[in-house]
């Protein structure tokens, strides 16, 4: 696959300072803009023809959009970890593969997870080892700076479970000091604790094969020692205290020590049956072009499960999962040569509903070609079979869509609410075909509310508290709950499907009035953070036909306004997640700009002060070729723990809420409303 041009694929910096978060303000340029209503009109305009042309010349011929997917090194690193391990690691990927890696090192020698952000030490890890495999010699310069930056920080020990999980595949960490993760758990029934269907579907997807790894335990020889990234080499994994009984953190390091005693005496026949049964659930999850989930980690754990279980590289399981790794890798040619970054999943459903959002609310004509076609491509990529959610919703009929090419297994709520959003914006030659993909979309949509009256990504009632108290599960979300921006766009979407007041709505908007922070904001699941949920909300309630006079709206209001940038923009930092103080502070970006100026507009503030500025923020900044720069990170996988750089947010969002800056709220071509 060949790279986007986006402007973001130098080294990375230092984080800029953070703004004020006070009303007040320094004048900047955009100040002036923002006095004079007349040529702000015509400075947004000239910005949303611009922002058009160049969104519609990135239109892939089929009829969909897709920016690269950032996310960092760790997923460059264990590609290359995989390939080592299969026996398939080339020259030229390695070679490519490193000059990302590089790229992306501090210098100071660790790695971040995203743009700006603190060095992770288990980033730091995977990337050294993986530069080890090109080649780099561990008294280089740049590489002693990153062994001593681990050992200060703990060493290999410190690292993540998963981490060393990729490392004990190569005997760099003893399988016996890692949690015990046993395939029997697969024969667990659905209502049993820490069954399979427990865990979020990408954590399903990647525990599964990981419980065949950890039956197996394999050992490939390692190419070389990493004895300069322990603490103490001679004794590389300290004991840890046992944690007191009196909470889950004891329970659970006493059951997985009893599970250690289990591999050892586990029955051959009943461990050879659950080994086949993990086999069989996989395969049976692949997708038409070879991948699983439509993401990198579950691939990756799965093919290597696979093959340990022999299947031979040769068999079409093995070989469509590898070519589908390969259509993971987007390549950029570089002065010192080709650069190869790995990205973690593809979004092409969700990159072309919100391009298809932006241009229509743009302006752009409901029965233009582009719309048409990207309606068409978008109605083709309708599920219309179950998947793991009709565990929770077995009587549900299907209909939906993904977030990627292919993964008819997951589909996803989130993305289903946008593509429906966006459909009703296209005058579709074909209606009654269309109407009748919403219709099913919308039933499935609603009928996956959880019981609380909210909705997650993907699952329905996915809230159990003990799959992240496992030992195992040190890294990220491993469940998915409810959140307020999924929330509120399937609550949007339902009201202009004519149910503002069905009941499941209703419940929806409770909950998410009851979800507001004290602060007047709302918590951002998938993007970041604050900024992106109370900006998914307010358009929602402005749907759901809840008046701007609300005090929860007017909390809303007063919170944007006081988060607002000096310089005119919005910004927050990825360490809101982990810390408090970050809310609302970072440096201004297009799409958190944009996700602020589509609530404001939504709660009726167009001739503010605080959205003028924010427009003339976005109409100076732009690139002469329509484009803005973002290299800040505003999506979110895991909160704090996985970051996503979107490449075509910064392009769709700014056009949208300068689209709804000119022309009002969005026409929806549908006569239920």
């Amino acid at each position: 696959m060949t790279a986007t041009t986006d402007g973001n694929a130098g080294a990375l910096g230092p984080l800029a300072p953070a703004a004020s978060t006070t009303p007040q303000h320094r004048t900047t340029p955009a100040d002036g803009l923002a006095a004079a209503p007349g040529r702000l009109e015509e400075a947004a305009a000239l910005a949303t023809r611009r922002a058009t042309d160049h969104l519609l010349a990135r239109q892939a011929p089929e009829g969909w959009w897709k920016g690269d997917l950032e996310t960092n090194v760790t997923m460059d690193a264990e590609d290359l970890l995989l390939r080592q391990f299969l026996g398939i690691l080339d020259p030229d990927t390695t070679a490519a593969a490193a000059r990302h890696i590089r790229s992306r090192q501090y210098e100071d020698g660790t790695w971040p997870t995203f743009y700006g952000g603190p060095a992770d030490l288990s980033a730091t890890v995977e990337a050294y080892v993986a530069l080890r495999l090109a080649g780099d010699r561990p008294e280089a310069p740049h590489m002693a700076r990153a062994a001593a930056w681990v050992r200060a920080a703990g060493g290999i020990a410190s690292a993540r479970v998963f981490t060393r999980i990729w490392l004990a595949l190569f005997g760099w960490w003893r399988w016996e000091d890692l949690p015990e993760l046993p395939p029997e758990m697969v024969f667990l029934p659905k209502w049993f604790p820490l069954n399979i269907y427990d865990f979020g579907c990408w954590a399903r997807q990647t525990i599964v094969p990981l419980t065949v790894v950890s039956a197996k335990r394999p050992v490939r020889p390692a190419p070389f020692p990493l004895d300069e990234l322990h603490t103490d080499p001679d004794r590389p994994a300290p004991p840890r205290p046992l944690a007191p009984l009196t909470g889950w953190d004891g329970i659970f390091q006493r059951l997985d020590k009893a599970l250690h005693v289990y591999h050892r005496v586990a029955p051959r026949g009943l461990r050879r049956v659950a080994m086949n049964s993990a086999a069989r659930w996989i395969v049976e999850r692949q997708e038409n072009d070879g991948c699983w989930g439509g993401i990198q980690p579950p691939a990756v754990y799965s093919l290597i499960a696979l093959h340990l279980l022999g299947y031979d590289l040769d068999h079409p399981v093995m070989r469509a999962g590898l070519e589908s790794l390969d259509r993971f890798a987007v390549w950029r040619e570089e002065p010192e040569g080709p650069v190869r970054m790995v990205e973690a999943c593809q979004s092409p459903v969700w990159d072309t509903c919100l391009a298809t959002i932006a241009l229509a609310d743009a302006g752009l004509p409901a029965d233009h070609p582009a719309l048409v076609k990207a309606a068409d491509w978008m109605l083709d990529e309708e599920i219309t079979r179950s998947g793991d959610w009709a565990v929770r919703r077995p009587g549900l009929p299907p209909g939906g869509w993904a977030f990627e090419f292919h993964n008819d297994t997951y589909p996803d709520i989130d993305d289903t609410a946008e593509v429906i959003l966006a459909l009703r914006r296209v005058r579709h030659p074909d209606p009654a075909r269309l109407d009748a993909a919403v219709a099913r979309a919308a039933h499935w949509t609603a009928g996956m509310q959880s019981g609380n009256g909210a909705w997650a990504a993907f699952d329905a009632d996915n809230t159990g508290v003990l799959p992240n108290k496992l030992p195992f599960c040190d890294f990220g979300e491993v469940i998915d709950p409810p959140s307020a921006d999924v929330t509120a766009h399937v609550v949007e979407m339902l009201a202009y499907e004519g149910r503002a007041d069905h009941p499941r709505t209703r419940r929806g908007i409770e909950w998410l009035l009851a979800e507001q922070e004290p602060n007047g904001a709302w918590f951002g699941r998938w993007g970041v953070n604050y900024v992106y949920g109370t900006g998914s909300v307010l358009p929602a309630l402005a749907a759901a036909g809840v008046p701007t006079s609300h005090p929860a709206v007017r909390r809303a209001v007063a919170w944007l306004a006081s988060a607002q940038n000096p310089d005119g923009g919005w910004g927050e930092d990825l360490r809101s997640y982990d810390d408090r103080s970050w809310i609302g502070r970072g440096t201004s970006t297009a799409s958190q700009t944009a996700w602020a100026l589509i609530a404001l507009l939504a709660a009726g503030e167009r001739e503010s002060e605080t959205v003028r500025r924010g427009v003339a923020w976005l109409a100076q900044t732009q690139r002469e070729d329509g484009s803005w720069d973002e290299p800040y990170f505003t999506g979110t996988g895991f909160p704090w723990d996985f970051s996503i750089n979107y490449h075509l947010y910064r392009q769709v969002f700014p056009l949208t809420a300068l689209g709804r800056y000119l022309h009002g709220e969005p026409t929806l071509h549908t006569g239920e409303r």
